[in-house]
């Protein structure tokens, strides 16, 4: 038999909550940047170039800002599939064109 209630099983009543916030040396010293009305990319691209940060936060402030400054290759809309889907779509331009279908009279 599994799950279920067992006696003695589960969390205490009356237990407090751990505290699993990082202290804040662990996260790094305070910003020196100022506050202002930045969109947040444009905060972590400051953070990113700031001299002053440490290099772990500026790191990971460069990998989160680089899908939004650098779209992937296939994203753009550049790919092979689309090359050829304009090429087809052009070539069947002209005479070469479909017909447009019969107009027909329903009473």
């Amino acid at each position: 038999m599994r799950g279920g209630y067992r006696p003695g099983a589960g969390r205490p009543k009356g237990a407090r909550n751990k505290n699993r916030t990082k202290p804040a040396e662990k996260v790094g010293k305070q910003s020196d940047i100022p506050a202002e009305n930045l969109t947040p990319l444009e905060f972590m691209l400051k953070i990113m170039r700031s001299p002053n940060e440490p290099v772990e936060l500026r790191l990971r402030c460069a990998i989160a800002a680089c899908p939004y400054c650098h779209p992937r290759k296939g994203e753009a809309g550049t790919g092979k599939k689309d090359e050829k889907a304009a090429r087809a779509k052009i070539a069947g331009m002209g005479k070469y064109a479909s017909m447009s279908s019969p107009f027909r009279v329903v009473k």
